[in-house]
Order: C-alpha cells, then sequence, then structure tokens
C-alpha cells in the first residue's frame, strides 16, 4: 500500500443550512457582546460555538475572575460587559452577592452560572445559538474582499452558512486567517505566552487559610510558602505567586496558578499535549495544597478547564497597529470604541524567564481604536478579542474579558450599521457609531468629543 501526503476528496454539493445578517463566530465575551449588540441594532445574528456552552476562557478554561473593569478610580469597561458580570452577581447565592456587590475588578466567576446568564442574555436579545459546531472553511467572494459565508461541520453534517458580514471572536483570529490575512504570532523567536490548567477546589476552609495568611501580617505568607514546596521539589519551578485564588463561597475557590509552556493554541496536537500535562499539573498542585496550605488540608479537585487557558496565538494585521508607545502615553484616537486600563501582562515564556507588568497611573486610560479590528483586505469581517492588531506587549493588556466584552460590542453595533446602510466595514459613520455605544452605556473617556468622519479612517490621532 502506497503512502501519501495527500488526498484528494471528490466534489461535493454542501446544503446551504442558514442565511443571516451577521455571523458570530466563537462564544467567548467577545462573541457574546458583538452577537447581542448586533442584534439588538436589529439585524438576524447566529453565533457559532464549538463547545456547548457559551463563555469562552470564563466557563471553558475555568479562568476563576473577571479581570478588572475598572482605572482603580472608576469602571471604565461599562456597557453589556459590565451589565452581564452584575447579571451573573444577582444570578449567584445570596453570599456571594453580599460580599462582591461592589466589586467590580477581580470578581470571581461562578462558572455554572454564568453559563445561564449568557444563554438567557443571547436568547431574550434575539440571537440564535449553534453549538458544537466548528468551521471548516471560509468561502470568498471572486475578488477575494469579502466573505460571502462559512463551512461548518457538525454532528448534523457538512453545511454551508451565508452571511452579509461576519465577526471573528475565536480569539485565535481562526476566521481572519482562513481568510487569507496577515498575521504575527508570538515574539520575534515565536515564542508564546505559556497556557494554565485553572480549575475548583471544593471542601476548603476560608477562615482558616485567611488566618494563615494573617499569622505574620505579612502578604507575602502564601508566596514564601510556594517558594518552600518548590525548594523542597513538591513544585516544579516556575510561577512563585498564586495570584488567582477566586473565593466563590468559604469552601469553594476557583484557582489559577502556574504553567503549562510551549503550547501554541492553533494546533490540536500541541492542545492536546496541554490539556494531559495541564491535569496532571492541576493534581501535583492540589497535593501542595493539602499539605502546605491550611484551611486546604481536605480540598477536593471537582473541576478542571475543558482547555487549557491560552493567552497568547495570532495578531491580525488591521487597518492600524496598536502600539506599546500608545499605551504608555495613554493616547486617545478619533475612532476610539473603548478604553483599557489593564496593565501589560506578559506571562514567562519558560520556567526561567521573567514576567513583563507595565501598569498606567490610577485614573488613566488609553483609547482602543476602531481600526485595529479591521483586517486589511476584507471588507465585511472584525475581529474581536485578543487576536487584535496590536504588537506583542499591548496584546498583553487588551486581551482580558472585561476588554474583549468591549470590542465585541462595538463591532456588532458597527456591523448593525453597515447592514442598515448596506455598506462595509470602513463605510460605516464613526460619529454615528460614538453615539450608538454612548447610548448602551459604553465609556469613551471623561473629555470624549465625537469625531468628524473626514480623516478618521486615516491615522489621524485626537
Amino acid at each position: 500500500m502506497m503512502n501519501y501526503d495527500h488526498i484528494t476528496l471528490p466534489s461535493a454539493d454542501i446544503p446551504v443550512s442558514r442565511e443571516v445578517d451577521v455571523l458570530v463566530i466563537g462564544g467567548g465575551a467577545s462573541g457574546i457582546a458583538a452577537a447581542i449588540a448586533a442584534a439588538q441594532g436589529g439585524a438576524s445574528t447566529l453565533i457559532v460555538e464549538q463547545r456547548g456552552f457559551l463563555g469562552g476562557m470564563g466557563t471553558l478554561a475555568l479562568v476563576p475572575a473577571f479581570c478588572p473593569f475598572t482605572d482603580k478610580e472608576k469602571p471604565i469597561i461599562r456597557g453589556l460587559g459590565l451589565k452581564l458580570m452584575d447579571r451573573m452577581k444577582e444570578a449567584c447565592d445570596p453570599g456571594y452577592r453580599e460580599e462582591y456587590r461592589e466589586l467590580l475588578d477581580w470578581v470571581p466567576i461562578d462558572p455554572e452560572v454564568l453559563k445561564r446568564v449568557y444563554d438567557d442574555a443571547i436568547l431574550e436579545s434575539g440571537v440564535t445559538p449553534l453549538f458544537h459546531t466548528f468551521v471548516y472553511d471560509v468561502v470568498l467572494s471572486q475578488d477575494g474582499r469579502n466573505v460571502e459565508g462559512v463551512i461548518i461541520v457538525n454532528k448534523t453534517g457538512r453545511s454551508f452558512i451565508r452571511c452579509r458580514y461576519i465577526i471573528d471572536c475565536t480569539g485565535d483570529g481562526d476566521i481572519a486567517a482562513l481568510s487569507g490575512v496577515p498575521f504575527q504570532k508570538g515574539g520575534e523567536a515565536g515564542e508564546l505566552q505559556p497556557g494554565s490548567m485553572c480549575y475548583l477546589l471544593a471542601n476548603v476552609d476560608r477562615p482558616k487559610f485567611n488566618a494563615f495568611l494573617m499569622e505574620t501580617g505579612d502578604t507575602g505568607q502564601l508566596h514564601r510558602t510556594v517558594e518552600k514546596a518548590m525548594a523542597e521539589g513538591a513544585l516544579p519551578e516556575g510561577r512563585k505567586s498564586i495570584s488567582g485564588l477566586a473565593w466563590i463561597s468559604d469552601y469553594l475557590v476557583g484557582v489559577n496558578f502556574g504553567h503549562v509552556f510551549g503550547v501554541d493554541g492553533t494546533k490540536a496536537e500541541e492542545l492536546t499535549r496541554g490539556a494531559i500535562e495541564g491535569r496532571r499539573t492541576a493534581e501535583r498542585q492540589l497535593q501542595f495544597f493539602r499539605s502546605y496550605v491550611p484551611g486546604f488540608e481536605h480540598a477536593h479537585l471537582v473541576a478542571s478547564g475543558e482547555q487549557l487557558g491560552i493567552r497568547e496565538t495570532r495578531r491580525i494585521q488591521g487597518d492600524y497597529m496598536l502600539t506599546v508607545e500608545d499605551f504608555l502615553a495613554a493616547r486617545s484616537f478619533p475612532d476610539d470604541i473603548a478604553r483599557n486600563a489593564y496593565y501589560i501582562d506578559i506571562h514567562l515564556a519558560t520556567s526561567k524567564s521573567d514576567m513583563t507588568f507595565n501598569h498606567l497611573p490610577p485614573g488613566v486610560s488609553h483609547g482602543v481604536p476602531y481600526r485595529i479590528m479591521l483586517p486589511v483586505g476584507i471588507n465585511n469581517l472584525w475581529v474581536a478579542g485578543r487576536s487584535v492588531s496590536s504588537d506583542r506587549a499591548v496584546q498583553g493588556s487588551l486581551r482580558v474579558m472585561p476588554n474583549c466584552f468591549s470590542m465585541g460590542q462595538a463591532c456588532g453595533t458597527a456591523a448593525a450599521l453597515a447592514l442598515r446602510d448596506g455598506g462595509d466595514s470602513r463605510s460605516i459613520s464613526i460619529p454615528e457609531l460614538h453615539y450608538r455605544l454612548l447610548a448602551q452605556d459604553v465609556w469613551l473617556g471623561g473629555n470624549f468629543t465625537p469625531a468628524d468622519d473626514a480623516g478618521v479612517m486615516e491615522g489621524k490621532r485626537l
């Protein structure tokens, strides 16, 4: 029997299963916000998600908490993202609501509650969900400037979804890459931030743990405990801080601790390796908690992420690339659609590397321009989330869920405007986009003034 590098499939007629105005691919924070905004703007909207639920890293990978919605002085990520987080709070148990009602930064995620909140929110807005579905390929127009639709694969079979506009919320820029959009991935040597296997521990004792932290009155107590465990071989060398303990209740905590290195989240083989290694790491960490950390003696691992939490893959080439200089100068742009104050957070690429942090002063934020979501060469495609057009440093800031909500909301709103006017992603009125976002309680800065259309899309800065 001969071996071949490739096979040729016979030609096939693929049925058209759906036709929609706006097609959103990916059901994480950016996709949820994009779909709701598009539907509320009057577009027939379908959201396609490869798992059986929405939420992305917050539910799929069990990332234990929402990153900050504030600039340390006031909420700057508002709109749909803040409303959805508040809705999760109200759906949680009374004790949770009481403790976290006013908290806007590092709010613990109850993943099962959040799944139901997202389900209800998209259905109430008129969005049609389609779960358990992968995008196999995209179909471009003859001139290659528009996406006519996508070929999907699921248990029903293979079919084609025709759309007028499409929003890539895959986190990895999958649709943009399939459409031929140029992209970058990782650092200069191709290095990628590590993944993390997050998980939930039950049967823990929060009061006892808090007493342990207060024994010396030193917040470095837990850090030193981790260092001791590494020195004694109970933990592998690497991340020395447990920055992600999110207490859902006094007996249930979400954990983000440690890294799995060298995993490219765009490759199934590496995600497979990462999942297996991540579960082994979680078991080793469980034994550390039981042996070294008071309050965790009887901890039980009730769930680990369905996949590794991924921080970094592709960054598309867009009409503008947001840079670290823009971040540090807290620049504003005439086509801003959001503000961002989350610090640059680049995790170590290996167990011996350093982590990078750059913070803006309290009360300071930079603008997020619309153009970073417009992939070059395609007219009816937006990209929202961590794969937008930025340099690697800024991607380490933009990648978190609150920012993904705001970018998704802007894309969905823009798609509804384009539909109304029969235009494309670059022909919409930026001032009208601003007015619509402001009407949706999006915050664009204390001194924000809606721009004139003239010159906005040519890169002029305010």
